[in-house]
């Protein structure tokens, strides 16, 4: 154990001497204490370049307005719909997505279309609302946000996908207590993907 002991010590030694940046001789004894007050000095904020000036900074948020303490970038979309005093109750939803698929598609694969939902270009939300009429219904569609509210319901929903907010269809099946919202997806690689 102590030729090990000695072994890695001596290891270590060697180890600091290639490292030392300084050039000549020196005892041994102050080599130590010189390594130890040079590693005491170190910390994890010694890691990676140094920090900078506090005027070069740049942040990437530039306030318009002195008072403002946010940018609307900030603000998730539909905050402004969020009431925790309102106390009506959620109604149940299914959020479905969709595409077309035709003959050549499902049995010779010609458009290169799979099952994925990068292949789907609707989306389908279905909102249970037992006991409600088609005129009690407010329904508002922003891009990645649902806003629908009736006397008894409330639902404030973020899509999963950015949608078109003016190119949807909404259907109220009274028999069933339902409202059906289709709305078109918007995705930035449309051309690359459907080709």
């Amino acid at each position: 154990m102590e030729c090990l002991g000695v072994s890695s010590l001596q290891n270590l030694q060697a180890l600091s001497a290639l490292l030392s940046t300084q050039d000549g001789e020196v005892d041994d004894d102050e080599e130590e204490s010189k390594n130890v007050t040079a590693c005491a000095q170190l910390g994890p904020g010694h890691i990676g370049p140094p920090p900078k000036n506090d005027k070069e900074v740049a942040t990437a948020y530039v306030r318009k307005n002195g008072k403002d303490i946010w940018s609307e970038e900030e603000v998730a979309e539909g905050s402004q719909y969020d009431d925790v005093a309102d106390q009506r109750p959620q109604p149940e939803y299914e959020i479905i997505l969709k595409q077309s698929v035709r003959t050549e598609d499902l049995f010779l694969g010609l458009s290169g279309k799979d099952p994925s939902s990068m292949c789907c270009e609707a989306m389908l939300v279905k909102i249970k609302l037992p006991d409600t009429k088609a005129t009690e219904v407010v329904l508002d569609v922003k891009e990645k946000f649902l806003d629908l509210r009736t006397p008894k319901h409330k639902l404030g929903l973020h899509l999963p996908h950015p949608i078109h907010s003016h190119e949807g269809k909404a259907q109220f099946f009274s028999e069933r207590g339902e409202l059906e919202v289709t709305l078109l997806l918007k995705r930035s690689m449309d051309l690359i993907n459907m080709l």
